[in-house]
């Protein structure tokens, strides 16, 4: 796989190597490429190559583009030792990346959204990739390559855009894929319909994002520079203060982008991101990790009652998912303080990789239209777009 690569395989193919009901979903992230192949019933195997920073250091600097050929190799030599060939799928799935607002759904890869892409008008980041990837196996597979609720897909009432000032417009962007198949499963679970129900989702990773649904869309949501401080990134700051620090001379903007997005919250506070060390800090007696874990619980929970009242305080559910949500103490903590507002579910993790099979199935199976990309909407809505990298 490459020096420095590892894989984690995580179940194993059937011997049918004909059978055409498989997914492949492809899920490129800074630091690693996801690889999945999924049944509308399981997942029948699943991998990580994690990608050293030897392997990475050639495509410093460089647009995302030029690590395609580079992790399609990856892609096909994890492929072909597990026994799969192109002919093995019905179709492939790969991560959105900051395309333009678009709507939530199934899209099918074309050239205006691999052009989107490789344009790059919105950042670079890994994820834009995945459109490119998917595209390029499923060619060999002579089937079809589909994206899911893209980070920027918008749903958002009209009201949730203004900022405050006509110089900026909020734009809908965050966790969108694993957030809509968490709050799709529930519905499931619940016997009922999505459309049907009013959701709070709370995804906490690297990121916070805590968003409100209703009728089947995602109607508002704390964007990555806004909402409850997180592992890395600051949240809501206090504006004035925020200018000050701009013009003090201090800082230029790279580092100051940096000190919000990516090196904030319990990093600044605390030089770490792992949730996990934090709470062994408060475990062994440190005052400051534990007043500071209680902080962001505390603003966590103010950013749910805000969404409660988006929801007019009518909320059939709290869904609680991402990788914080493996923490028993953090889930704990927010049961008290916020259960009384709806019943709460928790779904640990981020499965992407199941959620963009998911999307697929929808359309193979008819429960879904897949949209289309058009070259001339593309360009109406570059204006609108907010250049911000997810990981």
């Amino acid at each position: 796989m490459g020096q420095g690569a590892t894989v984690n395989s995580l179940c194993l193919m059937d011997s049918d190597q004909k059978n055409q009901g498989r997914v492949l979903a492809i899920n490129p992230g800074s630091t690693s490429t996801k690889i999945g192949v999924y049944r509308r019933d399981c997942c029948e195997w699943e991998t990580t190559v994690r990608h050293s920073d030897e392997e990475l250091e050639r495509f410093r600097g460089f647009s995302a583009f030029q690590q395609i050929d580079f992790r399609a190799a990856v892609i096909r030599r994890a492929l072909h030792a597990a026994g799969y060939t192109p002919a093995s799928f019905a179709a492939v799935a790969g991560r959105g990346g900051l395309l333009p607002p678009m709507a939530c759904g199934t899209w099918i890869v074309n050239d205006a959204m691999i052009e989107e892409l490789r344009q790059a008008r919105r950042g670079e980041h890994a994820s834009n990739l995945g459109a490119v990837l998917a595209a390029r196996f499923a060619r060999a597979a002579s089937v079809r390559a589909f994206i899911v609720d893209p980070v920027t897909a918008d749903e958002w009432q009209d009201c949730a855009r203004y900022s405050g000032t006509p110089l900026i417009e909020r734009s809908a962007i965050g966790h969108v894929l694993n957030t809509k198949a968490v709050a799709r499963r529930y519905a499931r679970q619940a016997g009922r319909r999505y459309e049907e129900l009013r959701l709070i989702v709370v995804h906490m990773g690297s990121g916070i994002t805590v968003s409100a649904h209703r009728e089947g869309r995602m109607i508002d949501q704390n964007t990555p520079e806004e909402g409850p401080f997180a592992p890395d990134r600051t949240g809501w700051l206090p504006v004035r203060q925020l200018i000050k620090l701009c013009f003090s001379g201090q800082y230029n903007e790279k580092q100051l982008d940096r000190m919000v997005f990516g090196e904030g919250g319990l990093y600044a506070y605390l030089g770490t991101r792992d949730l996990l060390e934090v709470e062994r800090r408060i475990d062994s007696g440190e005052s400051a990790a534990a007043r500071v874990y209680d902080a962001m619980v505390y603003k966590l929970t103010k950013e749910v009652g805000a969404m409660t009242a988006v929801l007019e305080g009518r909320v059939d559910a709290l869904l609680i998912t991402g990788g914080m949500a493996h923490s028993e103490r953090l889930v704990g903590r927010l049961r008290a303080s916020i259960e009384w507002i709806a019943p709460i579910a928790v779904y640990p993790g981020e499965d992407e990789l199941r959620a963009l099979a998911e999307g697929v199935f929808r359309v193979l199976d008819g429960e879904e239209e897949p949209k289309i990309l058009a070259a001339s909407e593309s360009e109406e809505k570059h204006r609108k777009a907010l250049v911000i990298g997810l990981e």
